[in-house]
């Protein structure tokens, strides 16, 4: 696979996550996908993962994140660093969490695997 492709599928990901399109996000992953987050736990299959986004972007309807630094993970992955900023509408408290993302891609594109870091890990 090509490393660039995959930085560009990653910045893709992204952008509709900062669009909140979870329609198209949906349609990125694997069927057999699987999610983990040091943040929200862990999630496997596509239909999974879907939901738990529906409620994340629920809880969070303001979510945006800033991205810095897309680095390769051999052949298969993307890794970046983020800045999450949103408002806890439960709590109706602003949140701002560092963490780094790691993504997974199979050759079609389609992710296989995301995993979500503290960044204190």
């Amino acid at each position: 696979m090509s490393v660039q492709k995959n930085i560009e599928w990653a910045k893709n990901y992204v952008e509709l996550s900062n669009k909140h399109d979870l329609r198209r996000i949906e349609t990125m992953f694997l069927g057999s996908a699987t999610y983990h987050s040091a943040y929200f736990g862990e999630y496997k299959g596509r239909i999974a993962i879907h939901e738990m986004m529906l409620s994340f972007f629920a809880r969070y309807p303001d979510v945006h994140w800033e991205v810095s630094n897309y680095r390769p993970i051999g052949n298969e992955g993307v890794e970046f660093d983020f800045l999450m900023t949103a408002t806890d509408a439960a709590a109706d408290e602003p949140v701002r969490r560092h963490g780094r993302e790691c993504i997974y891609f199979e050759p079609d594109g389609l992710i296989s695997r995301i995993t979500v870091h503290n960044a204190d890990e």
